[in-house]
């Protein structure tokens, strides 16, 4: 698949790039990309949540009344979790969700996720830019250049550019990040993918 290298005003520099095709067009393999967004939402939660069981809520441990003959069901102390009050039964507890996942299925992943987006023309490649300052109006005046204002972008440098990544961090539908953290998720979420030169180059040695 070959692309038009644009600049930052969004227009063609005359250069063409073709897109690799072991990292590009390979068949997206659905079920990596289930696995990898699996493991990227499980290490989202904190797992931090805790209720009290019967061991733990306040109250007396003497035995409510005699375990035959009342005609209702047997009862031991008021802890337990039939009555209001008592504990949780089968509660939450801190757990860690996190799983093991195969470097070669998470590859796998990201190449299918990065072959959908050729496939469905979702992918600019932009020349190598950098801002005199960090400035929200900068990076939005590329994205009005590349007519992407209102849709969620991802771009994709080689390393964090301060200057760069900072003016794009209070935009709601924008985020940035280097080659060597790209992500399954981040890369389904956009609605279009940039990549700077640099970056497609560090992208295609890593996945290829």
């Amino acid at each position: 698949m070959e692309l038009s290298v644009l600049n930052k005003e969004g227009k063609e520099t005359g250069k063409k790039i073709v897109l690799s095709e072991s990292v590009f067009g390979i068949v997206p393999n659905d079920h990596a990309i289930y696995l990898d967004i699996k493991l990227y939402h499980a290490n989202q939660r904190q797992g931090t949540h805790k209720s009290k069981e019967r061991n733990e809520v306040a109250g007396s441990t003497r035995k409510l009344k005699k375990q035959k003959g009342t005609g209702g069901a047997r009862a031991g102390s008021i802890k337990s979790g039939v009555f209001v009050g008592g504990g949780r039964i089968f509660g939450p507890r801190p757990r860690n969700y996190s799983f093991k996942l195969n470097k070669k299925v998470k590859s796998l992943a990201r190449q299918s996720a990065l072959a959908y987006k050729a496939l469905d023309k979702n992918i600019l490649v932009l020349e190598d830019f950098n801002f005199a300052a960090p400035k929200t109006k900068e990076y939005i005046s590329v994205l009005d250049a590349l007519s992407l204002s209102n849709k969620k972008t991802l771009l994709v440098l080689p390393e964090y550019t301060d200057n760069v990544f900072l003016s794009s961090r209070n935009l709601q539908k924008a985020k940035v990040v280097k080659a060597s953290d790209l992500n399954t998720y981040d890369l389904l979420n956009a609605d279009e993918l940039i990549i700077s030169v640099s970056a497609l180059a560090k992208i295609e040695e890593i996945y290829s």
